[in-house]
């Protein structure tokens, strides 16, 4: 099967380290029917190379996603996607992610003088505005 060109989009000010945006994305075009099970994906090197991060960078993407069993690397034949994983393992790996992202929001949050008050009632102001639009969404 021919190498399937991975498509990423990083964003080195976001705070989320490299190899987690890896894994996300990842995930995200597996979930989305972008990448399916037995595609093959870039080697460690050129898909380093293609994104100009380090090696070891990718390198623990892919171990990540291999430890969840989302990618499999075969020596001397390449790394490809296999079947879909179980849903604990989907949902472990999604609660990992979020835990992330809320630390990270928290502690900027923090760094920037916001109170618990002000931004637990931004986090509420931020849901409920979200709610509204995908209400409007799902109706249009």
């Amino acid at each position: 099967m021919p190498e399937k060109k991975l498509t990423l989009q990083l964003d080195f000010h976001s705070g989320l380290p490299i190899y987690t945006q890896i894994v996300n994305q990842v995930q995200s075009q597996l979930a989305n029917g972008i990448l399916k099970p037995g595609d093959q994906l870039p080697t460690v090197r050129s898909l380093a190379s293609e994104l100009r991060v380090n090696f070891n960078t990718v390198a623990r993407a892919y171990r990540i996603l291999d430890e969840a069993r989302i990618i499999s690397t075969q020596q001397g034949r390449g790394t490809y996607i296999t079947e879909i994983p179980p849903p604990e393992v989907t949902e472990k790996l999604r609660q990992e992610s979020l835990s992330e992202l809320t630390q990270r929001f928290i502690s900027e949050a923090y760094r920037l003088g916001f109170s618990e008050r002000e931004v637990s009632q931004m986090v509420k102001d931020s849901l409920k505005s979200w709610k509204e639009a995908k209400q409007v969404k799902e109706e249009d």
